[in-house]
């Protein structure tokens, strides 16, 4: 995870300090299993890992997941989502943030066409109104979603980074 990210967790979760789920729930296993599914889509997201808050904080229960789409985005977002200019599409709202992009790698085998990958990070459990600024909240979901999707790219060997920037860019579509 990037610094940015590290930060961003700060202002999502208020807490700097954070536990994870089992040792194999990592960028590279999810990448292993993104390459056997391919080239079927997912129906469901599976996860990447589960981002706690530590023992003693306010519980919070970040999921980030993975997900193979049959093709480039094609619908309408929902209107309480930001577009922002990464990969094929990157939409953030307070509780959630998904980045798609298109990976050509040598990890598919006979791939005549790029993967749509998908990674995203949402806020587990019940829904509640956002505290403090929702805009900062958006761009926090939008940087710890980055952080992820730049590491599966780079995992997944994608050419280019799958046309992510080295950088978030937060800037709406």
């Amino acid at each position: 995870m990037s610094t940015g990210a590290s930060k961003a967790l700060k202002v999502i979760t208020g807490s700097s300090r954070f536990g994870t789920t089992a040792p194999e729930s990592t960028v590279a296993q999810a990448a292993t299993d993104l390459v056997e599914a391919w080239p079927y889509p997912t129906d469901r997201r599976d996860d990447i890992c589960r981002v706690y808050t530590a023992a003693g904080e306010p519980e919070f229960e970040l999921r980030i997941t993975w997900g193979l789409a049959g093709g480039p985005p094609t619908r309408t977002p929902a209107p309480q989502f930001t577009a922002l200019k990464m990969g094929e599409e990157t939409l953030a709202a307070e509780y959630k943030a998904v980045i798609q992009f298109a990976c050509r790698s040598d990890r598919f085998p006979n791939a005549t066409k790029p993967a749509h990958v998908a990674v995203g990070v949402e806020r587990w459990g019940v829904r509640r109104e956002p505290e403090g600024d929702v805009e900062a909240l958006k761009d926090a979901y939008a940087t710890v979603a980055h952080s992820f999707s730049l590491a599966m790219a780079g995992e997944l060997r994608c050419e280019k980074n799958g046309g992510l920037p080295a950088e978030p860019v937060l800037d709406p579509a």
